[in-house]
């Protein structure tokens, strides 16, 4: 049985392009979501993966319709696959029910990993030449040597309070005790 997908970003769109297009397809059913591609929860299609069955197809107009991201889309799909549900995509003309789908979508998962792995790899290098250019990462540091110091002092005083001390020094109550450590316990 071929059960349908279809999704739209906002109520200004409309879903009849896909709906029709997933019944000239011949899915006996048919979900929707009117939500963004990004936002996580989608109903629509939690009842079609709910609903459909080992030996089933799920079907979309689009690849973008059903994954947020590449790597959703992957694992959706892949999901799909272990539970014995095959998937068509229309306008791309992918059906991993057939061996040639089955590759095209295998090729599409191993160019999404290359590029993560790409990615992983500059991020580390570009970590590595900064660090050996004496640049740390993280956030700076709130308070130098120079605010602790007034810091400790002006508390050790204790003519002025603490929330006129972080208003001084433009800091947090928290960010002013943990620079104080032990002195302010």
């Amino acid at each position: 049985m071929k059960i349908g997908y279809g999704r739209c970003s906002t109520n200004d769109q409309n879903l009849d392009l896909q709906t029709d297009a997933l019944t000239k397809a011949g899915c006996s059913k048919i979900f929707t979501d009117i939500a963004s591609g990004a936002k996580a929860e989608r109903d629509g299609l939690t009842e079609a993966l709910e609903y459909i069955r080992e030996g089933d197809t799920l079907v979309v107009w689009k690849l973008d319709r059903l994954g947020r991201s590449l790597r959703h889309l992957i694992d959706t799909v892949g999901a799909l696959q272990v539970k014995g549900i095959g998937f068509h995509s229309l306008q791309e003309n992918i059906d991993t029910t057939t061996s040639g789908g089955k590759l095209f979508f295998h090729i599409f998962g191993a160019l999404a990993e290359f590029e993560r792995d790409i990615i992983r790899e500059r991020t580390n290098a570009g970590l590595a030449s900064a660090r050996a250019r004496g640049r740390l990462g993280g956030r700076p540091k709130s308070m130098d040597g120079r605010k602790i110091e007034m810091a400790r002092t002006l508390y050790a005083g204790k003519k002025t309070s603490i929330g006129e001390i972080c208003k001084t020094l433009n800091v947090s109550k928290a960010t002013l005790y943990r620079y104080l450590g032990e002195e302010a316990a």
